[in-house]
């Protein structure tokens, strides 16, 4: 039988499950779930102690015809019939796919008497296929576009065939759950087609829920890769893909549903990278870099016991949609490692001006910036109201606590600055879980001859990261000229 758990997998901890009650439920229409599907069942419904998802998304890449159609229907059977839930949404990259799963999971009710006297209607209109219970609850099923799911609130939303997904489509989709207590998002796909090089382009998200998944540092997420640790554009591994230890680990349902026979008719009709990529689940090589700080490094330099020194440079910023904002404090420890720590973050932006004011008057700090061409630049008057002054352009004439504004090419330069940082290992944080999924998730934009973080691309709220990298900016460019001023009031040099 194929490895019934993935090679790559992380998932938050749960306290309790609804996984075998879906488990049982389904067996009871007739849907009986492989044990690797039984394993996933259980982590997607399990349960924090205040009774919430522990994933608030769920992905799921595995090779085709190895069943996951039937994680979706074993969930949405759930979500009907045991878990309430109002409104239920399943979409895919072709309108067929999304039909064919509108046929399943009408065959299974209308194969039971207990489901099918519960269901008030079933909707045949093309494009308005869906369910409808007694009870008011509904399973819609559409074909994704940029503005599918648009004017819906939903409990829970299937994703199938991700590896089409667009940013745009994140962008419909996502606020859809916003407004539900415990919402829930699930994808399942095989790898994207290609390198996928443009940043909204197809299967651009799915390589960002990768790198999410891989570092298993995401508190929301749970990440289901059956990939072959094979790299596609290695001719050594090219050479490998008739061993069957591959064949296994990367086909659940192998020795279930599908043969070695089948599979070997596969390897000799398919091409290399076909085969590699539907039966073997391996990944593309992703051309050009989503993040330029690699996961794997950054989780390498966590350090929780970590301290702030006494020099000290904060930054702020804020989301496109002005939803969050993030204050970070940057300085260097004793033994001149830096040391990244989120000071503050919370939703809206009412809150900061204030909070600026109590740390600047408790650290007596560096500098504070903030990027005046993105949307903290907003704060500029309100904090010049209260006191702040903006630094001189003359750096002989810095004082601690002024405002430091970077021009275009300084916040290029500080997105490689930090960036070389991580590679270099001359910085800590103390893994902070809303820091890790601003760097796993951010996306880059170009900047004149270099790159910065591109707020309005990217998936998760990355206003952490970039308050982290004007910090780092901030404290490197200030403190040789500041580090001996003395402040009688705070005793602080």
């Amino acid at each position: 039988m194929g490895i019934q758990w993935p090679r790559v997998c992380s998932h938050p901890p749960y306290t309790r499950t609804f996984g075998p009650e879906a488990i049982e439920l389904a067996a009871s229409v007739g849907l009986h779930a492989d044990p690797w599907q039984a394993n996933v069942i259980d982590v997607m419904l399990g349960l924090r102690r205040d009774n919430v998802w522990v994933c608030f998304e769920c992905g799921i890449v595995v090779p085709r015809q190895n069943g996951k159609g039937s994680i979706f229907e074993i969930r949405a059977i759930a979500g009907l019939f045991l878990l309430n839930e109002r409104l239920i949404m399943w979409s895919a990259h072709e309108y067929k796919t999304a039909m064919e799963g509108f046929r399943r999971v009408r065959e299974v009710i209308d194969g039971s008497d207990d489901l099918r006297k519960q269901v008030r209607k079933v909707v045949n209109t093309n494009g308005e296929e869906g369910i409808e219970l007694v009870t008011g609850q509904r399973l819609r099923f559409l074909a994704r576009s940029k503005g599918s799911g648009r004017g819906f609130t939903g409990d829970c939303n299937l994703l199938d065939e991700w590896f089409a997904g667009t940013a745009q489509q994140v962008a419909a989709l996502m606020p859809t759950v916003s407004a539900r207590p415990n919402p829930q998002i699930i994808y399942a796909s095989s790898p994207p087609l290609d390198e996928a090089p443009e940043e909204d382009g197809p299967g651009a998200p799915l390589f960002s829920l990768r790198e999410r998944g891989i570092t298993g540092r995401d508190p929301w997420l749970g990440w289901f890769d059956w990939s072959a640790d094979l790299n596609i554009d290695n001719p050594h591994d090219r050479a490998k893909l008739g061993e069957r230890i591959h064949w296994y680990a990367s086909n659940p349902a192998l020795g279930i549903r599908i043969s070695e026979e089948t599979i070997e008719r596969e390897l000799v009709s398919m091409g290399p990278t076909e085969f590699m990529r539907e039966r073997l689940c391996v990944w593309p090589n992703r051309r050009g870099s989503m993040n330029l700080i690699d996961p794997k490094r950054w989780s390498q330099q966590a350090e929780r016991d970590s301290q702030l020194g006494v020099d000290v440079a904060f930054a702020v910023d804020v989301t496109p949609s002005r939803d969050a904002a993030a204050i970070v404090a940057y300085g260097t420890r004793a033994d001149g490692i830096g040391h990244l720590e989120v000071i503050d973050h919370r939703s809206g932006t009412e809150w900061i001006v204030e909070r600026l004011l109590t740390l600047k008057a408790r650290w007596n700090p560096v500098a504070i910036a903030l990027d005046a061409r993105g949307p903290a630049g907003s704060l500029l008057v309100e904090l010049e109201r209260v006191g702040l002054e903006l630094s001189p352009s003359d750096p002989e004439d810095y004082k601690r606590g002024q405002l430091a504004i970077p021009q275009t090419q300084e916040v290029a330069a500080a997105c490689g600055q930090i960036v070389d940082a991580v590679a270099q290992g001359t910085l800590v944080h103390i893994d902070q879980a809303v820091l890790n999924v601003a760097v796993i998730g951010a996306k880059t934009r170009p900047l004149g001859d270099g790159m910065a973080w591109a707020r309005r691309l990217a998936t998760v709220d990355i206003s952490p990261l970039c308050a982290a990298t004007l910090a780092r900016w901030a404290f490197e460019t200030r403190i040789d000229y500041v580090r001996d001023e003395y402040n009688p009031d705070t005793n602080i040099w």
